[in-house]
């Protein structure tokens, strides 16, 4: 039977001496982010522990979706019924979402960690094989994006394992677009740009 998404996510499950890290992650789109965290929580599962919510929608609802799901688990973790996540992060592009200042500075100001893409998730998936360091709009990011992985919204095995052998190139491409922007004085998160690799690191290595 399926889960009452009015219920929310899964609470955190712990072993006897609670080490492993625990992260509810929520995410805008509805396959391909779903399975690309899923498929680095598969590789890191004796480290970590990650729950996707089900639900989706746009930036400022995820963020007052993961805002009253903290709050909530840290009122039930105060009356000793359960375990708050460690970490609450959102994932989302910058696309055409109205209201994104507001989002983002309603997560910052509650403790909600949030990655985000300009324009896309698929610009991400392109920094896996070549530089992307020209404005790109949404369209032509997933086609290209597509075109080198060889699939589309759902990530086949084939095309999470080559993301898995490139991983280390598309943080090195990631990290050197915040520095081109930086560096030319565009403001933060700029087209293009991708936080996707914070949360990633998180779940590869928690206890960092």
């Amino acid at each position: 039977m399926a889960r009452d998404r009015r219920k929310g996510p899964p609470r955190p499950r712990r072993t006897p001496q609670q080490q492993i890290r625990q992260i509810l992650v929520f995410v805008e789109g509805e396959r391909t982010e779903d399975g690309y965290f899923k498929f680095w929580w598969r590789r890191n599962r004796d480290k970590v522990i990650v729950h996707i919510d089900e639900r989706n929608g746009t930036p400022m609802t995820l963020v007052e979706h993961a805002v009253a799901q903290k709050k909530h688990e840290e009122r039930e973790e105060r009356r000793e019924r359960g375990k708050a996540h460690d970490e609450v992060w959102c994932v989302f592009d910058v696309d055409d979402h109205s209201h994104l200042a507001e989002a983002i500075l309603l997560a910052e100001n509650n403790g909600i960690n949030i990655a985000v893409s300009h324009p896309c998730f698929e610009l991400w998936l392109i920094l896996h094989y070549e530089d992307q360091t020209a404005h790109i709009e949404r369209g032509p990011a997933q086609k290209r994006a597509w075109e080198l992985l060889g699939c589309k919204k759902t990530l086949t095995e084939a095309a999470l394992g080559d993301l898995e052998v490139h991983y280390d190139d598309a943080v090195k491409r990631a990290k050197a677009l915040d520095k081109k922007h930086e560096g030319d004085g565009s403001p933060a998160r700029n087209n293009p740009s991708s936080e996707i690799w914070k949360l990633v690191e998180r779940i590869r290595k928690p206890a960092d």
